[in-house]
């Protein structure tokens, strides 16, 4: 067995206490002779090894070893193990898989003896209150639920890179008005304001100036009024280097380890609504962030106070109001009441809902669509109307938002199979139009029995498996008739006269 530097190092400052060498071997477990070797050389084995210089077993790429310079020459970017299967080709029956190996160790030795010039990355002195960084990342694979459905978001991250101090609000899309939320929210945790904000080059921030100036890139002027509100100085990476934005970057990692280990102590994904998973977001944070308060106190020191109002997140926009009950936001149509109908309303447009106010008067939030979805009409704002016109519905542009569940679809099916076309159509609004009226869930589960039992859901079957409300009818006193007040009544009009 080899001697170790730390066995050698034992024998010698046990031969220094009690000066016999038999002891000093016996305690560092070395051989006496062994002992006496070293103990008149004064070295560790680490220093008197010799250099190993030679191959111990033949190399087995050693008949077409100058083929692969050649193709490492011309392309030193190929990769051992293209190359590998690139020889297995060429010469069958020469190679094993199990030699793939070997090959990789020969290309990373050539690489390092002839091969190009890599980039190299530069450390950077990290000054405290000077830089904070912001990026997108998503969360998608830590795969949390809220009530029971996939829960696809993004975290808008933000880092002090002088303690690594970090916070992120959650986010569906990487857009301005998310970057405005995640942004804000930091500098109100934090209560003191950076000097300096970086970002990569999404369309949050900066946009592509034009052919005048090909590849050159300038702030938005939302992101720039944004941060000139709070006296932060923008700055932007080089394009194609996320490398400069390496504190975030690096931390959008870290914390995905640190939440996905949270989430296994936890035992569970699923939450019950999404403020209770940004409740469970913010104690992660917070929990990470009580180791870096030495450092962060040297940031707060030299950062000024948050002084100023934050801004509203919020985009304001007006619009009018269709004919079809529907209003156009971003391309996307909405359906709002159609007592609006013909009415211009202003829309507050928040990075995840809608606000529509009408004459200064709040009037329903709704869910702002994202991704490919192009629409979002509300049964309820246009039923009664579908009901008066059902030969409208066949053909409606936004019919397959009329269905609200899977269990709706499947009734309008089953109605197709037994009735005619118009009829079909009739029923299901007015099951539809039941479901406004009462409780969508109750309806739901009516047309889940019926399904079960076999039977079409016509409009008065459903109604037979909803509950029954009973209405308790009032109690009347019986009139007691009074004459002398009515006597009264007369003597005082009387006396008027």
């Amino acid at each position: 067995m080899a001697i170790t530097d730390q066995q050698v190092r034992k024998l010698m400052s046990e031969y220094q206490k009690m000066g016999k060498l038999e002891k000093a071997a016996l305690r560092a477990g070395i051989d006496r002779k062994t002992a006496r070797k070293y103990l008149g050389s004064g070295q560790l084995p680490s220093q008197d090894a010799a250099v190993h210089d030679w191959r111990t077993r033949p190399d087995p790429f050693a008949a077409h070893w100058s083929e692969v310079e050649v193709l490492l020459g011309d392309a030193p970017e190929l990769e051992a193990k293209a190359l590998f299967a690139w020889l297995c080709e060429q010469h069958p029956e020469q190679y094993q898989a199990g030699q793939l190996r070997t090959l990789q160790r020969r290309v990373q030795a050539w690489r390092a003896l002839h091969g190009p010039p890599k980039e190299v990355f530069f450390a950077q002195v990290h000054r405290p209150g000077q830089r904070l960084q912001t990026d997108f990342t998503c969360l998608n694979s830590l795969r949390v639920t809220i009530g029971g459905e996939a829960f696809l978001h993004r975290l808008c991250h933000s880092v002090l890179t002088y303690s690594n101090w970090e916070w992120a609000t959650v986010c569906q899309s990487e857009s301005y008005l998310a970057l405005k939320h995640g942004l804000q929210a930091a500098l109100v945790r934090l209560g003191h304001v950076p000097q300096e904000h970086w970002t990569d080059h999404s369309t949050a921030a900066t946009h592509l100036i034009g052919v005048t100036a090909p590849g050159q890139w300038a702030f938005n002027d939302n992101y720039r009024s944004l941060l000139a509100h709070f006296g932060i100085v923008p700055q932007t990476i080089n394009v194609g280097q996320p490398n400069e934005n390496g504190d975030v970057e690096s931390a959008n990692g870290a914390l995905k380890r640190r939440l996905e280990q949270h989430l296994l102590l936890r035992g569970h994904r699923e939450f019950a609504s999404v403020a209770d998973y940004e409740q469970f977001l913010r104690t992660v944070l917070d929990k990470a962030n009580r180791a870096r308060q030495s450092k962060l106190a040297e940031e707060l020191a030299v950062m000024r106070l948050l002084a100023v109002d934050l801004l509203p997140e919020y985009e304001e926009l007006s619009a009018r109001v269709s004919r079809g009950s529907t209003i156009q936001v971003d391309c996307r149509a909405y359906s709002v009441p159609s007592r609006l109908i013909g009415q211009t309303v202003q829309i507050r447009c928040y990075e995840d809902q809608l606000e529509v106010w009408c004459r200064s008067q709040h009037q329903l939030t709704m869910p702002r669509v994202s991704g490919g979805q192009r629409h979002a009409v509300n049964y309820r704002h246009i039923i009664d109307w579908l009901v008066r016109k059902p030969g409208a519905f066949r053909q409606y542009r936004y019919r397959d938002d009329l269905f609200p569940s899977l269990a709706f679809r499947r009734a309008y099916d089953a109605l197709n199979a037994v009735c005619l076309p118009r009829t079909a159509d009739l029923e299901y609004l007015r099951i539809l139009q039941e479901a406004a009226r009462t409780m969508e869930c109750e309806v739901e589960q009516a047309l889940t029995h019926i399904a079960a039992l076999g039977q079409p859901p016509r409009w008065s079957l459903v109604l037979e498996f909803l509950p029954r409300v009973e209405v308790e009818r009032p109690t009347l006193q019986p009139l007691a008739v009074d004459l002398a007040e009515y006597d009264a009544l007369v003597t005082t009009t009387e006396v008027c006269a």
